[in-house]
């Protein structure tokens, strides 16, 4: 399996050390760097208490986990979030931008959001034409409900 290393400086020493949940997933999970309460209808960018240097030619996708809106009744406003290389300085701190749809409380070292690493998309050159040439699918949500 190939491996990259990833310099990472923690603002944080309440939250847990970035980890692999061995065997579930290569997505890694991040953690609220800070207690937080939110009304319904309340944005906040949350700390996610890391700032890390990305290997040269890759980004970083945000996400939520799948239990945030459950657990915490957030979503996060840009629904993904795209971190490229050049953000890595000392303090580019890693945020998650949070909108409640109920009030919430959040505890530092709760687990809000997750991310991956990707290499960046290859240089894309258009070439227009009349037909694809392809059979149509049928439309979007054309493979039915189940």
């Amino acid at each position: 399996m190939e491996q990259e290393v990833l310099k990472i400086k923690y603002h944080s020493r309440e939250i847990e050390k970035l980890a692999y949940i061995a065997g579930k997933s290569d997505w890694i999970d991040l953690r609220s760097a800070e207690n937080v309460t939110l009304k319904k209808g309340e944005f906040r960018l949350i700390s996610l208490g890391v700032s890390i240097q990305l290997p040269k030619g890759y980004e970083a996708v945000i996400v939520p986990r799948s239990s945030t809106y459950k657990n915490f009744g957030i979503i996060q406003t840009n629904h993904m979030g795209v971190i490229d290389e050049a953000y890595c300085g000392d303090n580019d701190l890693w945020m998650m931008p949070a909108l409640a749809v109920r009030d919430t409380n959040i505890q530092v070292n709760d687990r809000i959001c997750q991310f991956r690493i990707q290499r960046h998309q290859p240089q894309i050159i258009f070439e227009e034409t009349e037909q694809l040439g392809n059979p149509d699918r049928g439309g979007i949500g054309s493979t039915g409900k189940k």
